[in-house]
């Protein structure tokens, strides 16, 4: 009897295989939760706590950010000056590479000679300025004056001259272009033609033609001058875009940007055109 008894005392605890299974699912449990504290003590302890403001997204975007930034910004004349030999391409030629209003040739140093002696001030006020027929910053208002004198000492110097540029300015804000108003008639309904035209067209005329289409120098029809437009409209589009790509009369073929490739040439006119009717 007595034997019995101890070994009843000794007996498992576990008697079924549905006992076994739940004492090991229990251990499984109670790892889990223990790792699961330990964790969040050493997230908390730590300073890490992902419920905290610091670790909200746009706290940790800042902590990653780049100590340095490159920012890119329109610098106004500085960033997008031209040089001095592109500016005399696209505006200068018109009349200097022809002679056209009495305008010395580039190149020619005698012609140059007695301009030079004057020095770069005053050769780049009279450019500004206007003189004789030549229009203000020869009809490129858009142009800034350190522009205006990159263009002069490029000329001068191609004719003989020794000008030097001047020392760097700050950043010079170039001069907005005059906005003319448009005729009463045309703004309840403006040809289709100006539209096409006034993006393309309107930036090569400012650039190239304004120099005489501005003010009527050589005989060149004044932009808007419905009049002297008529008998030029007359002959049609065609004979309008076949007088500027070859020149006529005292204009130089392509209003001496000989560079602008053919369909920049016809959205001029086109321009011109749209502003005459």
């Amino acid at each position: 009897m007595t034997e019995v008894a101890h070994q009843e005392d000794h007996s498992s605890a576990i008697k079924t295989p549905q006992q076994l299974i739940i004492v090991i699912l229990m251990s499984f449990i109670v790892t889990i939760a223990i790792l699961v504290m330990l964790a969040r003590y050493a997230a908390t302890s730590s300073g890490l706590d992902k419920d905290s403001p610091a670790m909200s997204k746009e706290e940790v975007a800042k902590r990653l950010k780049p100590v340095g930034e490159v920012t890119l910004e329109e610098a106004g004349v500085a960033a997008a000056q031209k040089s001095g030999e592109q500016i005399v391409k696209e505006v200068c030629n018109a009349c200097h590479q022809t002679g056209a209003l009495n305008a010395p040739k580039v190149g020619d140093a005698g012609a140059w000679k007695a301009r030079l002696k004057q020095g770069l001030d005053k050769l780049t006020e009279s450019a500004i300025k206007g003189k004789g027929q030549m229009p203000p910053k020869g009809g490129a208002a858009g142009l800034s004056d350190s522009e205006i004198a990159l263009a002069v000492i490029y000329m001068a110097n191609q004719s003989g001259g020794k000008l030097e540029a001047p020392a760097p300015k700050a950043a010079e804000a170039k001069p907005a272009a005059e906005a003319k108003p448009a005729p009463a008639e045309k703004t309840a309904a403006a040809p289709a033609t100006a539209a096409a035209a006034g993006g393309k067209g309107k930036s090569v005329y400012d650039s190239t033609c304004g120099a005489c289409h501005n003010t009527g120098a050589a005989g060149a029809p004044k932009l808007g001058d419905k009049a002297a437009w008529a008998p030029r409209l007359k002959g049609g589009t065609s004979a309008l875009y076949g007088s500027a790509l070859k020149g006529k009369a005292a204009m130089p073929p392509k209003g001496g940007n000989v560079g602008l490739p053919d369909g920049d040439v016809k959205a001029a006119v086109d321009y011109m055109v749209s502003q005459a009717k």
